[in-house]
């Protein structure tokens, strides 16, 4: 079988109201997809982190094992596999949690992918923001 999560996060105003977006594919069929508002004071690296975190417990309860991540965030990508090193402290945080995250798997990659392939996270995203807005 085929895992494959897609995630964004994004933040209006950078720092602003943000939220994630988490969709799950199993043989390209989505399995499962949110749209969560976290907050006011986030800024869009905080949320693409958030998101992937997010994506990662969604797929560890469910059991999976193998998972190919895809985000637009090539900043976070680069980070999470290793070629950047992460410098803010707060993303430091994020980062460390998100290697923890991996020890329930046997295998998880991280691959940056073009805005136009990651439509539906970012949809997600931007209802909960939507969403939050009109309360």
């Amino acid at each position: 079988m085929n895992y494959e999560l897609y995630t964004d996060g994004g933040a209006r105003g950078n720092p602003g109201p943000g939220a994630v977006g988490i969709i799950l594919k199993k043989d390209g069929e989505v399995i499962f997809a949110k749209g969560k508002y976290l907050g006011d004071t986030l800024t869009n690296n905080q949320a693409e982190y958030r998101a992937i975190l997010g994506g990662l417990q969604v797929a560890a309860k469910m059991g999976i094992k193998e998972l190919k991540c895809n985000l637009d965030s090539e900043l976070v990508v680069k980070q999470l596999r290793g070629e950047y090193k992460v410098k803010n402290e707060e993303l430091k945080e994020l980062f460390a949690k998100v290697k923890k995250a991996e020890g329930d798997f046997k295998k998880v990659s991280y691959h940056h992918i073009p805005r136009e392939k990651n439509k539906l996270a970012d949809e997600l995203v931007n209802e909960a923001l939507d969403n939050q807005a009109r309360k």
